[in-house]
Formats: C-alpha cells, sequence, structure tokens
C-alpha cells in the first residue's frame, strides 16, 4: 500500500506500492522507467539482448513448452519471494551470479546459488554480505567432492542446503538441441566446480587442464554433478521407511516452497493461497540481468513487489498471513449488480 493510502494504518507491510509512484514521477524528471515489466514485453527484450544460446538456455524447456515480512528458516525477510537458482548466469551477463545476489541482498530477499553457477561459491557470498543466502545441491556420487561443496558454502555464509532429488536426467530442449547449445560443454560457466579443490584433484588425475582444456573441464564438471549419477528413492531407502515418521514429526513446520512459472503477483497470491508459504522467482530476474545488468534486476523484483503490494490491497488483505493457504481467496462470487442498465419495471 503507498504512502499515501488512508487506509494505511490498518497494513503491517512495506510500502512496495510506492514503487509505481516513482516510476510515474520519473517524466517530470526528464526521465523514463528502465524498462516495461510486462512479461510478454519483457521476454522480448530479453531475447534482443541475449545471444541466442543465451536466450534457447534461459527460455527452453522440455517438451512443447507448454510481500510482505515472512520468515523462512529463521530468517526475517521483506517478502515471501525469493531468488530461484538459475546456474550459468555469465550467459546473461558477463559478472553472473555477482549482480543478482547483491540486489537480494538491498531488497532482503533470499538469494539461493546454483551449483551450476559461473561464479565461485566464496565470491558469491562476498557479494551477497548480510544478506539471507541458500545453496541449491546436485549432489555428486563423489562424496569428497559433496562436503567440499557443503564446506565451502557453509564457510561463505550459506545457511540452509537446498537438495534437488528429481534431476536424473535433463528434458529434452529442441531448441538447444538444434543449436548444440549446451553451455557447459563449450568452456562457460563451470566456476563454481573448478574453483573446487577436491574436483581440481580430479580434472589433474584425469590430465585435464582447463586453462588449456576448457570445453573437457566443463564437461567433466557437469557430467560429474548431473547427468546420468542421479540418486534415485530406491538408493535412498532410510527416507522411504522413515518418511512418514519426518513428516509427522515436523507438523505444521513442514515448509512448503513454490518454484517455476511465476510471471507476475497473481501467480505469488494463487501460489501462497493454495498452501505455499515461499515462492521463487527465475526467470524474470534472468530476464532483467541480461537487459541492463543488476538494474534489470532490481527494476524486475521491486515492480514485482509493487505488483503484490497492489493486489493485495484491492483484494481487501492486510497482510501475507490472511492468504496463505486460504483457498477461498482465488473464488470468484456471482456479482450482486448488473452491468447493464435495466429500465425501471414499474
Amino acid at each position: 500500500m503507498d504512502t499515501k493510502n488512508p487506509n494505511k494504518s490498518f497494513r503491517s507491510t512495506p510500502e512496495y506500492a510506492e514503487y509505481q509512484r516513482e516510476n510515474f514521477w520519473q517524466s517530470n524528471e526528464g526521465k523514463v522507467p528502465p524498462f516495461n515489466t510486462d512479461p510478454t514485453k519483457l521476454e522480448e527484450l530479453a531475447k534482443e539482448r541475449l545471444s541466442e544460446g543465451g536466450w534457447y538456455y534461459a527460455s527452453s524447456n522440455a517438451g512443447y513448452s507448454t510481500t510482505h515480512l515472512a520468515n523462512i528458516w529463521g530468517h526475517k525477510t521483506s517478502a515471501p519471494i525469493g531468488f530461484s537458482p538459475i546456474g550459468i548466469n555469465k550467459i546473461y551477463h558477463k559478472d553472473g551470479e555477482l549482480p543478482v545476489t547483491k540486489v537480494a541482498k538491498e531488497l532482503n530477499l533470499p538469494y539461493c546459488l546454483s551449483t551450476a553457477g559461473s561464479q565461485p561459491i566464496e565470491d558469491v557470498g562476498k557479494a551477497n554480505g548480510e544478506g539471507t543466502r541458500f545453496f541449491q545441491l546436485y549432489m555428486p556420487h563423489d562424496d569428497e567432492l559433496t562436503i567440499s561443496l557443503l564446506q565451502r558454502a557453509v564457510d561463505s555464509g550459506f545457511t540452509a542446503c537446498i537438495l534437488t532429488v528429481d534431476t536424473w536426467q535433463l528434458g529434452w530442449r529442441h531448441d538447444d538441441v538444434a543449436n548444440s547449445n549446451y553451455a557447459f560443454y563449450h568452456g562457460t560457466g563451470a566456476d563454481l566446480g573448478l574453483s573446487d579443490p577436491v574436483f581440481k584433484k580430479r580434472l589433474a588425475a584425469d590430465g585435464i587442464d582447463p586453462a588449456t582444456m576448457p570445453n573437457e573441464a566443463g564437461a567433466k564438471w557437469i557430467d560429474n554433478v548431473w547427468h546420468g549419477r542421479a540418486h534415485t528413492r530406491e538408493k535412498i531407502p532410510w527416507l522411504i521407511k522413515t518418511w512418514k515418521q519426518l513428516s509427522g514429526a515436523l507438523g505444521s513446520e513442514l515448509y512448503i516452497m513454490y518454484d517455476s512459472g511465476v510471471r507476475g503477483a497473481s501467480d505469488v497470491f494463487k501460489a501462497l493461497a493454495l498452501g505455499a508459504q515461499f515462492v521463487f522467482v527465475g526467470r524474470l530476474w534472468v530476464w532483467g540481468l541480461s537487459i541492463m545488468g543488476d538494474h534489470g534486476v532490481r527494476h524486475v523484483m521491486k515492480s514485482l513487489l509493487a505488483d503484490f503490494d497492489i493486489l493485495l490491497n484491492v483484494a481487501g488483505y492486510q497482510n501475507v498471513q490472511q492468504i496463505i493457504g486460504n483457498r477461498d481467496a482465488m473464488e470468484s462470487y456471482e456479482k450482486s449488480y448488473t452491468l447493464l442498465q435495466e429500465r425501471a419495471k414499474l
């Protein structure tokens, strides 16, 4: 809710909607907003700025390609919205993940670094400063390497591990395959792995020098932590046996997060109403990063926060807690008035 709304006292949430007024006023100062954040136009602009490979990686799907104060694992954040773990950011911007994690800290939103990151864990942690950050892990079958990655994350201030267990095979991406587009196989994006002391030993043992053989080094990294090396459910019998006990013991402490396909405030609203307590956003900030670096990321995320703030206001909710798990919030009721003027029947 913006600062000039007379009902502001009934809201206990940040004034993200004020960002709309700031953009409206810019023309009076001879300025214009950075770019249009309509998802469709944002996507088109990002496509103009990105290389063909970068565009395909950010936008391809498998098959046919069909805010307010929150608490996540003890961290108080400005909204139930965070930055999804997306790999090889260097194909979108020369500084990779660094501008993104910097903006996440500024906005007090959680940032999640992908195992496929294109900057060393330590550099990302430093750029995020006092921000809230998590590490997404594709768990290698090499236990020494797994421990090394997690230890580096802990030492760099990452406070939680988000373990990906459902990606045992990269989906068939028509455009990527048609263009032989896979950055790791072309010497880009493996910096997080290439900076790991354990993985350096693995490369040396295989006679691979990253300086002169970047393609081979990148391929070994991604193949080691991902391709054909998945941990299937059958390989974790302890989880099969104890899942119900774990779930029952956690109860309300089980934290449900939603990720994928968020393009605007209505998507965030619906995910929360369906029971999610937190929502991760990915492609929106990727497009912003490719268009204007950290300024683009900042504009996209502040616009999303403002959109969500305004939506809560016009929907009549005072805070996020009133919509989490409230499926009735998505119901559409019949109007008590007619849209067409009726003649008096007297």
